[in-house]
């Protein structure tokens, strides 16, 4: 296969344009500005079109923000995320920021097909269904939209779900002890009503995470998926590549897509993860 010269150089050139522009963000602190596109293409030598689609790159990574007739600016910070492999327990470091819930909605219904299978449960079997707006510091970050079997947690309150810990909620309040999540994490883009949710242009790219939650005697006690801002939150793994003479202590924080502090005081979790992204997409 050829290699179109031409195309090839556009590329590069774009490409060393984009590692300048990033060298101006990492000299600066979120919500300052970045000269002007005039004035960047002066300076680096190039044209409109060659920086523009560097820049448009750091817009769409979350690292740049274009305000209509005000100019460019250094995005917010990113949310980072750590992935620790430990096969005793998994424990994670604290997630950066306040992190809070806002109900959007909360129903009692048969859980149906899908959702039925997720929980190894009847169809016509009720769940408690919540969808919920996960913010950080203020900021939308995530939708989730919690299933959990109404057998098993029959008054789960508001209070519940909007303050503290759910598990530890769930182990105080209803005698349901988390155990272990398999969990998966796949790119995705958002629609225009989760957009306007999470404050964020339509066909923004973002997280998909889901996650099947039981107890200690393999029941299934919950089925979540939850939507993560791909220009706001940003999963590190840390592999362990050989034998260590001590062993880590029990993190504080939460696993990707749980709220902080979600199994911070239960048994050590099991967490599978497949197609892993980093800094957002």
């Amino acid at each position: 296969m050829e290699i179109d010269a031409a195309a090839s150089g556009a590329v590069l050139k774009r490409e060393r344009v984009r590692d300048a522009v990033l060298e101006l963000i990492e000299e600066r602190r979120p919500g300052d500005a970045i000269p002007s596109e005039r004035t960047l293409c002066a300076e680096l030598g190039v044209s409109r079109p060659t920086l523009r689609a560097a820049v448009d790159e750091l817009v769409v990574a979350g690292l740049l923000v274009r305000e209509h007739g005000r100019g460019m600016f250094v995005a917010a910070e990113k949310i980072t995320q750590e992935l620790v492999s430990d096969r005793q327990a998994f424990s994670l470091p604290q997630a950066a920021g306040a992190w809070t819930s806002r109900l959007l909605e909360v129903r009692t219904l048969p859980a149906g097909a899908r959702v039925g299978r997720k929980l190894r449960t009847s169809p016509a079997a009720r769940i408690h269904y919540v969808a919920r707006l996960r913010l950080v510091d203020g900021s939308p970050m995530a939708i989730e939209y919690l299933h959990v079997p109404a057998d098993l947690v029959s008054g789960l309150t508001s209070e519940e779900l909007e303050q503290g810990d759910l598990y530890e909620h769930l182990g105080e309040r209803h005698g349901v002890r988390v155990s272990e999540a398999v969990q998966s994490i796949e790119p995705t883009v958002v629609t225009r009503a989760e957009a306007d949710l999470l404050d964020v242009p339509e066909l923004s790219p973002a997280l998909l995470f889901e996650r099947l939650t039981t107890d200690a005697g393999g029941r299934p006690v919950e089925y979540v998926h939850s939507l993560y801002r791909g220009d706001r939150y940003r999963i590190v793994s840390r592999l362990t590549l050989g034998p260590r003479d001590q062993a880590p202590l029990p993190g504080q924080g939460h696993h990707p897509g749980i709220p902080p502090g979600d199994f911070a005081t239960q048994d050590p979790v099991t967490l599978s993860t497949r197609g892993v992204v980093q800094d957002g997409m």
